[in-house]
């Protein structure tokens, strides 16, 4: 069975890049905990952190960096925070880093609850999907990161 997070990293399914270089593929998640919520994701398959190699883990660094600036700049969160799960607490069984707008009355233990799973409309992911390619491209045009 092929790995999901490969099909992901590696646009082999549906999915709404805002940023992508060769080694990583910055995808909006299906069922974002706020909006602008992605996900990094290495193109060659690997499972867990210790698995990285050097360039992918500055790949990894850097996506992280400039969807800070970018999360920041377009939705003006109180933080962010950055999140991996190994083991089998990866339910994609491939790295993957997610990167999630927060705001201060908000409680991080609802990220990992058992909801139920709803997906967002794709109207409203496409419409993130422009806006953070837009303010990326400026930031990349910028040389702010």
């Amino acid at each position: 069975m092929p790995c999901l997070g490969c099909q992901l990293a590696n646009k082999e399914l549906p999915v709404y890049v805002v940023f992508e270089d060769e080694h990583v593929c910055c995808i909006l998640d299906h069922d974002p905990f706020n909006e602008g919520h992605v996900m990094i994701l290495p193109k060659q398959h690997i499972h867990d952190v210790d698995e990285l190699n050097d360039q992918t883990s500055l790949a990894i660094m850097k996506a992280s960096r400039l969807l800070s600036k970018a999360l920041k700049r377009l939705f003006n969160p109180d933080g962010i925070t950055f999140a991996q799960n190994g083991g089998i607490f990866n339910e994609l069984s491939h790295y993957h880093m997610h990167a999630v707008p927060r705001y201060k009355e908000q409680s991080f233990a609802d990220f990992y609850g058992d909801e139920t799973v709803v997906i967002e409309q794709e109207s409203a992911l496409k419409t993130t999907q422009r806006a953070m390619q837009q303010v990326i491209h400026e930031l990349t045009m910028d040389h702010t990161i």
